[in-house]
């Protein structure tokens, strides 16, 4: 039997041992070593569902990323525009709270928190289409993110629904979620 086939011998947190632990916590970074491959594929999944937008869910990331990677952001800024809406098949109704635990462990307090709040800032530019209120993110207006959070959507989330946008591949960007993702 090898190290990796070993288990823990608890049916409780509280009766396991250090011993225990020992075996569990390499197995931490083995797991984390394959999160990045099931991002890619978790992207790759939102090429199948549409929402009834413009273009599928995938493209619409990978436009979000380019837009901002040719706007010359940073590598995490255009990272944290390609897996902002990752969660959207998952639970759309809370999809940013997916993406946002993804990747707060990896970038700057900024980021996370635009990520994390972006689909209420989203919602200015149509929820008044839906009866909701488009303002909804002025209780957010004190943050020091505010101002970051309302750039990302108005310059790259709002408008990457075109279907003519030369967008890059997916590929091009998975260097990208490797870097920031192999734990």
């Amino acid at each position: 039997m090898t190290d990796t086939d070993r288990r823990a011998s608890f049916t409780t947190f509280e009766e396991s041992t250090a011993e225990d632990w020992a075996l569990i916590a390499p197995q931490l970074n083995i797991t984390q070593s394959m999160v990045a491959d099931r991002v890619i594929g978790l992207l790759n999944d939102l090429r199948f569902d549409h929402g009834g937008f413009p273009v599928d869910r995938l493209e619409h990331s990978l436009q979000t990323a380019t837009r901002a990677e040719r706007d010359g952001r940073d590598d995490e800024y255009v990272f944290c525009a390609l897996i902002h809406d990752i969660g959207d098949t998952l639970s759309p109704f809370n999809h940013p709270e997916i993406a946002a635990g993804i990747i707060k462990p990896f970038v700057s307090e900024a980021n996370h928190w635009m990520v994390q709040h972006h689909g209420i800032f989203q919602g200015y530019y149509f929820w008044h289409h839906l009866g909701m209120d488009r303002d909804t993110r002025e209780q957010f207006r004190d943050s020091e993110h505010f101002e970051y959070t309302e750039e990302f959507c108005a310059k790259y989330d709002q408008t990457a629904f075109d279907a003519d946008y030369t967008s890059n591949p997916l590929e091009h960007y998975e260097p990208l979620i490797r870097q920031f993702l192999r734990g």
